[in-house]
């Protein structure tokens, strides 16, 4: 088998399903591969761009990574700004790139560039590969730095694709989450129940139904609010579940929503700052004097963080007790009268079917859609995390 093949097989047996893929000549092995190597669903977009969008979205989706394979450093510049998304949204995203044949390098050809320094802006975990027999090993090593929530990035040059490899695949990863910190918990505890008024930042895993179903019944223990992230990756949402508003994009009602809580308790939330900064305004948004916790930090779950809170908190389990805390079933009725963004928003909160995915993209027209859509049927919804 050839590097190529063996790069395919290794990913395969790492559970990758599926390839977005916007190939050029020095990516054709790999393409010829997914023809050779079973298990692999190549999807061909026209743009990098595209493909870049589309793994992003995969492995919010799957909490798993899709591969995307790019056509050396200018098809990683054309689909940079999705993989800034996918950064900022913690995607696990597995980003392999063609490069000129290693002994083709010195030549500085057209399209050569420094692929490595590029990558770099946007990968948790970078590696070019050394030759055609590591090449395996690279892909796993790619496979379990992505599982860890990033962008990781595998440089491969042409040659390295076409000369012949070990057959033998490199043994999937296992990857597990850095352990809860239970004296941190303690410490949440104690804030929580000291507080005058708590709020629960939410982002990452903790939006997940399972961290929703935690805070709803962190939120009947103790009173506090809860509240999400202005841009989150990926929220469950509906009927049954909490409905948590956003930080406010703009700063001034951003510290406004935050400015009466004494204690923010975030979980697989960053503390929120402001997108710019504005002449005479604040980086950062919470009130300089409360106090601040974060349980569940890179690496950790944050569901799980959630989970360990609420038994530590002796908070209610049965749904009776959390009924208050969840959203009742029911649409919003079909407006009438002169169509407007509300209006519009309105509309598909009324009409989107069950388990739909919603990706929000309209900065400046679709807030009005979020509270609509909150007692809906079960969906799923994604922003843009990055601003582009």
């Amino acid at each position: 088998m050839n590097g190529a093949e063996v790069l395919v097989k290794t990913a395969v047996a790492c559970g990758i399903e599926i390839c977005f893929a916007n190939a050029g000549t020095t990516e054709m092995p790999i393409v010829m591969a997914f023809d050779a190597v079973p298990g692999m669903r190549p999807i061909l977009g026209l743009f990098k761009g595209v493909c870049t969008g589309a793994a992003d979205g995969y492995g919010r989706m799957r909490e798993y990574p899709a591969m995307c394979l790019l056509h050396l450093g200018p098809g990683l510049a054309n689909g940079i700004a999705n993989l800034h998304n996918a950064r900022r949204a913690r995607t696990p995203l597995v980003n392999v790139i063609g490069d000129h044949a290693s002994w083709h390098l010195e030549a500085n050809a057209p399209l050569a560039m420094n692929i490595e320094g590029l990558a770099e802006t946007v990968s948790g975990w970078l590696c070019t590969s050394r030759d055609a027999e590591s090449i395996s090993r690279d892909m796993a090593d790619t496979v379990e730095a992505a599982l860890h929530g990033q962008i990781a990035s595998l440089i491969v040059p042409h040659d390295h694709q076409w000369l012949q490899s070990s057959e033998d695949p490199v043994t999937p990863p296992r990857v597990s989450y850095t352990p809860i910190d239970f004296d941190r918990i303690e410490a949440t505890v104690g804030l929580l129940r000291s507080a005058r008024k708590a709020l629960v930042l939410m982002d990452g895993k903790a939006l997940r139904k399972r961290g929703l179903h935690a805070a709803a019944r962190i939120k009947a223990a103790t009173g506090c609010d809860l509240m999400s992230v202005t841009f989150p990756a990926y929220m469950d949402r509906g009927a049954g579940l909490p409905f948590l508003p956003r930080v406010p994009y703009f700063p001034e009602q951003a510290i406004a929503a935050l400015s009466p809580y004494d204690a923010v308790i975030m979980a697989g939330a960053r503390e929120p700052v402001a997108f710019f900064g504005y002449e005479n305004g604040a980086s950062y948004l919470l009130a300089p004097d409360s106090r601040k916790l974060r349980i569940a930090g890179e690496g950790q779950d944050a569901a799980v963080a959630l989970e360990v809170l609420a038994d530590a908190l002796h908070a209610p389990r049965a749904e009776n007790d959390l009924r208050e805390m969840v959203s009742i079933y029911g649409r919003p009725a079909i407006p009438e009268g002169k169509l407007t963004a509300k209006q519009a928003s309105t509309v598909l909160a009324a009409l989107q079917p069950d388990h739909a995915i919603i990706v929000e993209e309209g900065l400046t027209s679709t807030f009005a859609y979020y509270p609509q859509a909150a007692t809906v049927a079960p969906h799923s919804f994604i922003t843009i995390t990055g601003g582009p």
